[in-house]
């Protein structure tokens, strides 16, 4: 079955996983891990949602430079991300202390690039790109060092299935705290209170990091051998490639609603300024609520299927969305609560999925950073195909802006809604067919 912890299909045969750790994590043990998620996703709609609405408002840069700047900055980071993981096994074969140290450093980078991308000292549209480029790696280098280190360091931990689902919603339950608070302070505070807010989190959120559960310490030879095994380590399985071309599908999909909201709420429905922010407050928080539900039907369905699920409620939802139009607010809320209810299932079920998969393999003590390496890589391929290909192609169909032409809302209604359900769909029956050959192989293995 999917999830199961027995056998799972290799480049090479069967792999017998080990029996899963029992964790038992208190409530404030699972807080303790998890309250770094917070700034980990505060910086997110910043760096994915806020950013390019900023720079086309506040600095009048065009949308198709500005999503070619973002393509270039978030493919080069993509790119560095399996590197990094493979780095952080190795300082995991060192001390999981080691792991926190340089997670120190990481949030120290981030703080600092973040601020320079949102205050920029210089002007004009060269000296902005230049600024902005140099921030962006400085940002990007910060934020992937320190979540691929999280998200290992929770794949360590074990668990069954259900306790590691608890532990990714640890993690992203904070998460959309971090998300909840990083969507109305900008609006309603400024710039500068957003950043503030960011600096402090990391401070408390690392403290508490330090003070959660460790993973268990490898043997020596194992630690040994482990330093020995290349990157491309998880491409050998080819359950773990076909679990990542669903979380690329799924990503794009709802990386490109990300990318526009903003141009959708202000020029398709011409929300006023004031409630742009609660739109984002009421898709999170949805989020936020919807998680416990879908760790309770985790129990009963497993979680590819708790996932299939996710996707076909974002499918009805976005597809709704759609039609939507000037004035649009409510049924708009509406959508926001349901889609946020969705992604719930996106943020908890994909992360505990590539979990178990570690489990099954047993490499989760040995290679799971590189494994989340290629994991956050997708992240953001994900991210940098959104703006690279949805901002220049929404300017190639005509629309700007602020312009409001019917050629250009009909392009962003489409770009919004539309092309997502689609993607939604095939990422659907990617997973489908994923789990299928999962369960087949489990079912004949047993036999």
């Amino acid at each position: 079955m999917p999830g199961s912890e027995s056998e799972l299909p290799t480049a090479t045969g069967t792999v017998a996983g080990p029996a899963p750790r029992r964790l038992g994590l208190s409530a404030r043990q699972g807080l303790a891990y998890g309250l770094l998620g917070l700034p980990l996703a505060f910086v997110s709609l910043p760096l994915y949602v806020l950013l390019p609405h900023h720079y086309a408002r506040e600095f009048g840069l065009p949308l198709a430079t500005l999503g070619a700047l973002l393509l270039a900055a978030r493919l080069a980071d993509a790119l560095v991300d399996p590197l990094l993981g493979r780095w952080i096994d190795r300082r995991f074969r060192r001390s999981a202390r080691s792991v926190q140290g340089q997670g120190l450093l990481a949030a120290l980078l981030l703080a600092l690039g973040l601020t320079g991308l949102f205050l920029p000292p210089v002007r004009g549209a060269d000296a902005l790109l230049l600024w902005a480029g140099a921030s962006l790696i400085l940002s990007y280098a910060g934020y992937s060092l320190l979540a691929i280190a999280h998200q290992a360091w929770g794949a360590r931990l074990g668990g069954d299935e259900v306790e590691r689902g608890r532990i990714v919603a640890w993690r992203e339950g904070a998460g959309l705290l971090g998300v909840l608070l990083a969507s109305v302070l900008p609006a309603w505070q400024g710039i500068a209170a957003m950043l503030a807010v960011l600096a402090i989190s990391l401070a408390l959120g690392w403290l508490a990091w330090w003070r959660s559960p460790q993973p268990p310490q490898l043997p020596a030879a194992i630690a040994v051998e482990q330093g020995q095994v290349s990157c491309w380590q998880p491409w050998r399985q080819p359950a773990f490639r076909g679990l990542l071309g669903v979380f690329v599908l799924n990503g794009i999909a709802s990386a490109i609603p990300a990318t526009l909201v903003l141009f959708f709420v202000e020029d398709r429905l011409q929300a006023p300024v004031a409630q742009q922010p609660l739109f984002l407050l009421s898709y999170f928080l949805a989020a936020a609520i919807g998680l416990p539900l879908w760790l309770r039907l985790v129990r009963a369905w497993g979680l590819a299927r708790s996932w299939l699920l996710g996707m076909g409620l974002s499918v009805a939802v976005f597809g709704w969305a759609a039609a939507l139009g000037t004035g649009d607010l409510i049924p708009f809320g509406l959508v926001c609560l349901l889609a946020g209810l969705a992604l719930g299932a996106d943020l908890a079920l994909p992360g505990a999925l590539l979990a178990g998969l570690l489990a099954d393999t047993g490499e989760r003590d040995q290679h799971a950073a590189t494994y989340f390496g290629w994991w956050n890589f997708a992240t953001k391929l994900n991210l940098a195909l959104a703006a690279g290909l949805a901002l220049p192609l929404l300017a190639w169909w005509g629309y700007e802006p602020g312009s409001r032409s019917p050629q250009g809302l009909q392009a962003l209604g489409w770009a919004y809604a539309v092309l997502p359900c689609v993607l939604k769909l095939l990422a659907a029956a990617a997973l489908w067919r994923w789990s299928r050959l999962h369960h087949i192989h489990h079912r004949w293995s047993s036999r």
